[in-house]
Order: structure tokens, then sequence, then C-alpha cells
């Protein structure tokens, strides 16, 4: 499901229109995003949690010259299934 299609399904939910739903939809991905950008977490109980790692610094090699490179650490969000969303998969 893409994001078009998502905002389909939920439009028909709420009743809501799909430029409507497109806005809540957008606030909510830009909501967790910049909440993640400023390094808290956000949890949707029932859904899972977000929260951002770091990687650790890492050796690498470049594909196209074969030599060693090293890879800086870097932060990358992260998503944890909540329970209800596994038992839900399973």
């Amino acid at each position: 499901m893409n994001k078009a299609e998502l905002v389909n399904e939920v439009s028909g939910e709420v009743g809501l229109s799909k430029r409507e739903t497109q806005k809540v939809v957008d606030a909510i991905i830009r909501t967790i995003g910049d909440t993640l950008a400023a390094g808290e977490k956000v949890t949707l109980v029932g859904f899972g949690t977000f929260r951002v790692r770091s990687r650790k610094a890492r050796r690498g090699v470049n594909p196209q010259t074969r030599q060693s490179i090293q890879i800086p650490v870097k932060k990358v969000p992260k998503f944890t299934a909540g329970k209800a969303l596994r038992e839900k998969v399973r």
C-alpha cells in the first residue's frame, strides 16, 4: 500500500474528503519526523514505537575500487512493532 492508497482507505473509513485526509496523514508523518529529528521517540500504543538509533562507525569496501573506506557514525530511524500489531500480522 502506498500513501495515496492509505489516504483513500482512511478517507472512506472516517468520512473525510481525500484532501482533508491527505492533510491529516501529512501532518502525522511530519510530526513523527520532527519528533525523531529532535531525538525523542514516538509511541503509538497498539501499533509500535519509532525511535532514533546510532549506527557505529565501521569499515566498508568501495565496490568500484575495492578500497577499504571508513563509514562514519550515523543516526537512523527504527520502528519496533507493538504487541497488537505483531499478533495481527501472525
